[in-house]
C-alpha cells in the first residue's frame, strides 16, 4: 500500500522527513491519501514552517525505516482532519549514525496528541 509523507530538501543529501515529537518520541506522519498530505503541507506553510514536498512511499518500506531509526509511525486515515501543532521545531536531529537515544530538544514544546486534536476538531465542527 502506498502512503504519502512530507519530505524536506527532497532529492538532496540533506533530505528529511516530517515528524511530530510527542513525549520524547519522534512519530513519522504518513497519509493514506495524497490530498490529505497536500492539505497538511499547506497548513505547515501557513505557519511559516519549511515548505515540504509530498512524496509517496510503500508503507512496508516506511515501517521498516521506522523500526531501523527507532521512530513511531502514524498513518492518518482517509479524510481525517489532522492539524499541525501551533509550535514547530526548526532544528533537525536525525542522522543515520545516531545513537538510539534522540537528542534533547532545545526547548520544551507542548504538543497536542494528533489523534486527540483530530477528534476535538471533528466534535467542534458538529456545533
Amino acid at each position: 500500500m502506498q502512503v504519502w509523507v512530507l519530505l524536506f530538501n527532497a532529492n538532496t543529501d540533506n533530505e528529511g522527513i516530517y515528524t511530530l515529537e510527542i513525549e520524547g518520541n519522534n512519530i513519522i506522519v504518513a497519509f493514506e491519501q495524497e490530498d490529505d498530505a497536500i492539505r497538511y503541507a499547506g497548513l505547515l506553510e501557513a505557519q511559516d514552517f519549511l515548505s515540504p514536498t509530498v512524496e509517496s512511499i510503500d508503507s512496508q518500506e516506511l515501517k521498516e525505516f521506522c523500526e531501523d531509526a527507532n521512530y513511531d509511525l502514524n498513518i492518518v486515515p482517509t479524510d481525517a482532519l489532522l492539524v499541525p501543532p501551533e509550535k514547530n521545531v526548526d532544528k533537525t536531529d536525525w542522522s543515520p549514525d545516531r545513537v538510539q537515544k534522540l537528542s534533547e530538544p532545545e526547548a520544551d514544546i507542548e504538543v497536542e496528541d494528533p489523534v486527540i486534536a483530530m477528534m476535538r476538531r471533528r466534535l467542534e465542527n458538529l456545533l
